[in-house]
């Protein structure tokens, strides 16, 4: 059975490199392309896909649209999987995204699409109900976290940071295992001090956890990411 995809770039080249990539994969079914926020949606109602790529920025506004829409979809198509492209690693924009769960959800750099697999990867997982979320980004989360004064990520090992970089990814303990070269015995004892030492409750849904993490990760800057969410996102009727 194939897994049904709609493209969605104002940039003409870039939005035929998609459609072209995705038609290639043998499993994949493009069902269209649009070029702006409209047309996507209108795309969507008439084909029901099981994944939207699309652009962070499109017509009309050309700043958040792809965040809308995968808020939007949450409600009428809650089924269908949203990878949205961005030229920009702003974790503001990966917390707008997955500010109502992350399943179903990734977050890509456009550098990434360079890389055949990983796009393909990301579009196979938020159909099975997955999170992706790119490294870039992660770090940078991560990174700011660990620079806040007497951040609870202070008391994290090395290790420990870095299996909290894997786990944001989406990644379950197998994968965790395999990229850092560790039993699954050792991530699981490792996940488990990372959750204790950061006051969360162990979850054993792997977006759920994502989500936690991430929403945890920013808590100390709460209102500053607030603030920096509304100013890149403003409110429209």
């Amino acid at each position: 059975m194939s897994l049904t995809v709609v493209v969605a770039e104002d940039n003409v080249l870039l939005r035929d490199g998609l459609a072209r990539l995705i038609a290639s994969v043998a499993d994949f079914e493009l069902l269209g392309t649009s070029g702006t926020y409209d047309e996507l949606m209108a795309l969507v109602e008439a084909t029901g896909p099981d994944v939207v790529v699309t652009d962070i920025r499109m017509p009309p506004t050309g700043t958040d649209e792809g965040i809308r829409i995968a808020t939007a979809l949450r409600t009428s198509h809650p089924d269908t999987g949203v990878v949205v492209l961005s030229q920009f690693a702003a974790p503001a924009y990966a917390m707008a995204l997955l500010a109502e769960g992350s399943h179903r959800r990734a977050y890509l750099l456009k550098d990434r699409v360079a890389d055949v697999d990983d796009l393909v990867a990301a579009i196979r997982q938020v159909a099975a109900g997955g999170a992706v979320i790119d490294p870039k980004v992660v770090e940078q989360i991560v990174g700011g976290s660990i620079r806040r004064t007497k951040s609870p990520l202070e008391q994290l090992t090395k290790r420990e940071r870095e299996i909290l970089g894997e786990m944001a990814q989406g990644k379950s303990n197998a994968a965790i295992a395999a990229t850092l070269i560790l039993s699954e015995r050792a991530v699981e004892k490792h996940i488990n001090s990372i959750f204790s030492k950061l006051h969360l409750s162990e979850e054993r849904d792997v977006n759920r956890r994502v989500t936690a993490v991430l929403m945890y990760l920013t808590e100390g800057d709460a209102d500053h990411t607030k603030g920096d969410v509304a100013a890149r996102f403003p409110e429209r009727t």
